[in-house]
């Protein structure tokens, strides 16, 4: 097996406190790092390394954990710049340009949506995700839901199954048809490409009942819950991911005291998606008012043709730091350590030993680069597992 050092590392994010200076983020400076089959083997100062068959020269710059997407839609057809250029002229944003993703998805061929998928991939990695969760719900028919999810597992296999994203057109009559659609024949379908199970919880979709029996019927056939929920108002959303056990609850835009008690509680992580509230200009979550209270928070992009088109956590980052009131380090930790929590992982998020080795080497001396160059081209290079991207 051929070992690896990244050496001359200026600034090292290891997500690891006993590693580094005890800080959450377990900084390292002038530090080292081994990897060895896709994984971290050492970790320390640059001048206690090991010999090794390889060397990369760092060059004094920053090193940080790969970002953890744990909330994106990547896998649709067509895109929706008419309902953003409405939405900026003042209309409000109800949800229902879901519908136009559904019929341009339904339209398209398996190899339209596998070269869009991967081309949507390969620009998230070049941004420094190395992994990303992608979830069905544009499809909304039993094989439409099943090939998305095909598709989605060729990429990665944090997969989700969204069947229960919208009501489709012709189900406008039969809400509970649908719905038992959903819970049977529609999740046999789709449930051996999925590891996890969801449901949009808000006015326009799907109640608390109707929620709470997709959740359910997915965790008897071995998918483990997650929700929207809170994205557009106060609502039961919360409550519901805390009572199943949620891995995490997504949006949070808006939280009672009570909500926020529940979460702190509880081990949901609350996933906040600062893209979609740029992109629909809505309120942002008060990820301060939940780290106070001690709650898992993550970040992702909610990567989605309708409301969040982006890949970037650079940028989300950036967002979190500027509108959630979080600093730079809690914005990082969330987008790595967070994300990881989020999908129930130990092996992403950090680059301890042991971990997968994601590295993301920054054009920058520091992680504050990225949220004090928002916009600029500071992720320098990617390895995801070992393999240099791109």
């Amino acid at each position: 097996m051929t070992a690896t050092l990244f050496t001359d590392i200026g600034e090292l994010v290891t997500n690891e406190p006993s590693l580094g200076d005890g800080s959450p983020l377990g900084l390292l400076r002038d530090a080292a790092l081994v990897i060895e089959d896709g994984a971290v083997a050492w970790v320390g100062p640059a001048a206690e390394a090991p010999a090794t068959d390889q060397r990369f020269d760092a060059e004094s710059r920053a090193v940080v954990p790969g970002f953890v997407d744990s909330h994106t839609h990547l896998v649709f057809a067509g895109e929706r710049s008419a309902e953003f250029a409405a939405r900026m002229a003042g209309e409000p944003y109800t949800g229902g340009g879901i519908a136009t993703t559904v019929g341009a998805t339904r339209a398209a061929a398996d190899a339209q949506l596998r070269a869009h998928t991967r081309g949507l991939f390969a620009e998230t990695v070049s941004m420094g995700t190395t992994t990303v969760e992608i979830k069905s719900g544009y499809g909304l028919t039993v094989a439409d839901e099943a090939r998305i999810l095909r598709i989605a597992s060729e990429v990665t296999p944090e997969t989700t199954f969204l069947g229960a994203h919208v009501v489709p057109p012709e189900y406008a009559n039969d809400r509970a048809g649908y719905v038992a659609l959903v819970c049977g024949e529609m999740l046999a379908a789709c449930a051996p490409f999925a590891r996890w199970v969801d449901a949009f919880c808000e006015v326009g979709a799907f109640d608390e009942d109707e929620a709470r029996a997709v959740l359910t019927a997915g965790i008897a056939a071995g998918l483990m819950p997650r929700l929207h929920g809170n994205q557009l108002g106060l609502g039961p959303g919360v409550r519901l991911a805390v009572e199943l056990g949620a891995a995490s609850v997504d949006h949070c835009s808006y939280l009672s005291d009570e909500d926020v008690a529940a979460l702190a509680g509880s081990g949901t992580v609350a996933t906040l998606l600062p893209g979609a509230d740029f992109s629909i200009r809505g309120p942002y979550p008060d990820a301060r008012r939940l780290l106070d209270a001690g709650v898992d928070v993550a970040i992702a992009t909610d990567c989605n043709p309708g409301t969040s088109f982006v890949t970037s956590m650079p940028l989300m980052i950036a967002l979190a730091v500027r509108e959630m009131r979080m600093t730079p380090g809690e914005a990082l930790s969330a987008a790595t350590r967070g994300g990881a929590k989020a999908l129930r992982r130990d092996d992403i998020g950090r680059l301890g030993v042991g971990a997968r080795a994601d590295i993301v080497m920054l054009d920058a001396p520091s992680y504050v680069h990225l949220a004090y160059r928002p916009g600029a081209p500071v992720v320098g290079a990617v390895w995801r597992a070992g393999e240099r991207s791109g």
